[in-house]
């Protein structure tokens, strides 16, 4: 997996971003009412949740191919950095559209813009 110190500045935000994706993706296909302030009620709502728990494990598992397959990893980084960065980035404009939401979301977009811009840079890396 990591041999040296450039596969590890290469690979660590992707270990990162599964130890956040995986469980978020299971709260929220299964359980969102239990972090967020939001009520699922109708089978539509259930099965909206359930797609975006089948997106976030389906990247969840290119980065893994990642981690494990060098022919991946490019896919993995690039990946990685579009799906932070389009979270963060959409939070942020649901800041200033909606207002703020709790802190954990608030701490959840930095977290996901760091990530990203931090993909940004190891692909840009010599």
């Amino acid at each position: 997996m990591m041999h040296s110190k450039q596969d590890f500045i290469s690979k660590i935000h992707l270990i990162i971003s599964l130890l956040i994706v995986i469980p978020v993706a299971f709260i929220y296909g299964f359980n969102p009412s239990s972090s967020f302030d939001l009520q699922v009620n109708t089978l539509d709502e259930h099965s909206f949740f359930k797609a975006i728990m089948g997106v976030y494990l389906a990247f969840s598992v290119v980065w893994l191919l990642g981690l494990f397959k060098a022919k991946f990893l490019k896919v993995a980084l690039v990946t990685n950095m579009v799906f932070m960065l389009g979270l963060g980035f959409g939070r942020i404009m649901g800041f200033f559209i909606d207002g703020m939401p709790n802190m954990n979301l608030v701490f959840g977009a930095f977290g996901e813009l760091i990530l990203g811009f931090y993909g940004i840079w190891v692909l840009n890396r010599p």
